[in-house]
């Protein structure tokens, strides 16, 4: 079960903190070799968050938590590794934007990132329901990679003031055990149908063509990566690849400087300001519909 997992997480690349990443193989590597997942192991790899469970409510503001580390889909790997699945990130969005109760929303971001699957498609949804209603992110207190990919497309983004934030990048791994098989006399022959069926196994040596097939895929979601910051941001491709883009963390003043950020505050100062946009709209659709009313309209 766990070796099928460990091929998943090797085989995929990934927008989260390396060392995040490294936690997660290691917690597998674990219960491969047959330990006890103790609480502080699942914490690492976690970001010591419990999974999200769903909306909360702040008044009239949805707060929608995005917590350890990302997948598209609930499932084993979810489970092993702890974290969010961005298709119910997605369910709560439509749910808090359908719901004439709420009036803005906040992504109560604390998170390293994690799979590419979905983000974008998650990033965009966030996007496209700019105009609806407010849509604030905070990084309650760490919003990098994949979770950045996702609150980049909020109206705005808080830091709060120990927090960071960035990590903007993609990276995959490749793990050779074929050294070692051989030291301990075990010899794997892989039979195949398809020219690169079996590239990139984890029983031989990456070959040139593998790693730039491997590197071509990286480089691909690292280009939605950026496209999709730029767009949330207001920034050129190149502004972002060449500037915040190129995979630090930044802590909170250096984020705001950096433009890859609005504000730093609080959880609670994102709820008030949520709020407070959610007001202006609420006066301004008021004022507009008076005028329409004035001119018989």
């Amino acid at each position: 079960m766990y070796d099928l997992i460990m091929q998943a997480v090797l085989s995929t690349p990934w927008a989260i903190l390396p060392e995040k990443l490294a936690a997660i193989e290691a917690l597998l590597a674990l219960r491969l070799a047959g330990g006890q997942v103790r609480a502080e192991n699942v914490a690492a790899a976690t970001n010591g968050r419990r999974p999200a469970t769903g909306p909360a409510r702040a008044g009239a503001v949805a707060v929608l938590p995005i917590y350890g580390t990302i997948h598209q889909h609930a499932g084993m790997l979810l489970e092993s590794s702890g974290g969010t699945a961005t298709e119910a990130v997605s369910a709560a969005l439509y749910q808090a934007l359908d719901d004439p109760a709420v009036g803005a929303i906040v992504l109560d971001v604390d998170s390293p990132g994690g799979a590419v699957s979905g983000v974008d498609e998650l990033a965009t949804q966030i996007y496209q329901s700019r105009g609806q209603k407010p849509i604030v992110a905070v990084a309650n207190s760490l919003m990098a990679s994949a979770a950045y990919w996702i609150g980049s497309a909020a109206d705005e983004v808080w830091v709060s003031p120990n927090g960071e934030a960035g990590s903007i990048g993609v990276y995959a791994a490749h793990q050779d055990v074929s050294l070692a098989l051989e030291q301990g006399g075990v010899r794997v022959s892989l039979l195949s149908a398809g020219k690169y069926k079996t590239e990139g196994n984890q029983f031989e040596p990456l070959t040139d063509e593998g790693r730039a097939a491997l590197q071509g895929r990286v480089d691909a979601y690292y280009e939605k990566f950026v496209a999709a910051v730029a767009r949330g941001r207001g920034y050129a491709p190149v502004t972002v690849r060449n500037g915040f883009g190129e995979g630090r963390v930044l802590t909170a003043e250096a984020a705001v400087a950096a433009h890859l950020a609005d504000r730093v505050g609080t959880l609670a100062d994102a709820v008030q300001r949520a709020a407070s946009l959610a007001r202006r709209r609420t006066s301004a659709q008021a004022a507009a519909a008076f005028r329409l009313r004035a001119v018989g309209l």
